[in-house]
């Protein structure tokens, strides 16, 4: 079969070659609705786009797409860059960051990609993908690899930790401390079809909760925007004064809320405890109890997943569960009796 060219896209969507070299090359410069008229031209033609003459002779784009949650200039997603990198670099392959904010821009990339086809693997990072959006992948025979996600369905492999059982256990700790009365610290509510791994971690309290009839927990929720900070401090500041321990959703939250208290005149752990999430390098430094996952390793794990899988090799386990320790420093204490 004669492979499309670039004028018989053109000609079947209605506009120039130029139109159409623009939407592969610079789509935000294209109006939506002729980039996609010109998106549907190319995949009823299957056209894609040329690479390199390495790349057309193997049939691949020796690129690994990686879509994160949030920017990639995040402690975790950075971490998460660096350990595909190490692996996935000395292999031959560039791996290519895509920021994801919501539920469209995945869907977009989903849509884009078998025109595109760009990616020799997609390696999705803390949050969900729908089926429809899988299925374009199998028909390409591009593999999904999954790094702290929600749920395993839908993936060919990934390696995740157990948000919720983690919590649990900083939450069985604060207990065992004599801790009744403890909060949860974390991101609002926002209600979207993006389904993320953090969210777990709530559950992880009500579970310790429920075992536990004794125990009364409150949930308190944040703008996660550039006044986090100052939120976190009012919300921890203004929460019941019964309240004697704080468990943040992450290390971000709970760092600047630990220096913070002690302007105030709150003695940490003397007058609350606090538990942050993820252990960045200065949670070590100041003595902040949290739980330690490792970014890097797992980012390293993904990228010889992905690896094997571009390879036609059975990946064995298919999906990793590392552990989330509790590092157990100077921020917890027993109450005040």
């Amino acid at each position: 079969m004669t492979k499309a060219s670039i004028q018989a896209v053109a000609q079947e969507a209605g506009v120039s070659v130029s139109t159409v070299s623009r939407t592969f090359a610079k789509p935000d410069l294209v109006l939506p609705e002729t980039r996609d008229k010109v998106m549907a031209a190319a995949e009823k033609l299957d056209y894609s786009i040329s690479r390199s003459a390495a790349a057309l002779k193997s049939g691949q784009s020796f690129r690994i797409a990686l879509l994160a949650s949030e920017t990639i200039t995040t402690w975790f997603n950075s971490n998460i860059f660096a350990g595909l990198d190490s692996v996935l670099r000395p292999a031959g392959y560039d791996t290519v960051p895509y920021p994801m904010r919501n539920a469209g821009e995945r869907q977009a990339f989903f849509a884009d990609l078998p025109v595109r086809r760009n990616a020799d693997a997609v390696v999705v990072s803390s949050f969900n993908i729908e089926p429809s959006e899988v299925e374009r992948l199998k028909h390409m025979h591009v593999p999904i690899i999954g790094i702290n996600i929600p749920s395993n369905e839908g993936f060919d492999a990934g390696v995740s930790i157990d948000d919720r059982s983690a919590t649990r256990s900083a939450i069985e700790h604060l207990i065992a401390l004599g801790h009744r009365h403890i909060a949860f610290v974390g991101g609002e509510t926002i209600v979207t079809s993006m389904k993320y791994s953090a969210e777990a971690r709530l559950q992880g309290l009500l579970d310790a909760a429920a075992a536990h009839p004794d125990v009364e927990v409150t949930h308190l929720q944040v703008p996660r925007n550039e006044n986090e900070a100052s939120a976190v401090l009012n919300a921890v500041l203004t929460a019941p004064a019964n309240i004697t321990a704080f468990c943040f959703e992450d290390d971000q939250m709970a760092l600047p809320a630990l220096f913070r208290l002690r302007q105030y005149g709150r003695q940490v752990p003397q007058d609350v405890s606090i538990v942050g999430f993820d252990d960045l390098d200065l949670a070590q430094a100041v003595g902040l109890t949290t739980l330690h996952q490792d970014p890097f390793a797992m980012g390293a794990a993904a990228g010889q997943m992905a690896l094997d899988a571009i390879a036609g090799k059975p990946i064995e386990p298919a999906f990793q569960r590392p552990d989330a320790l509790l590092m157990l420093r100077e921020t917890t204490a027993p109450p005040r009796a």
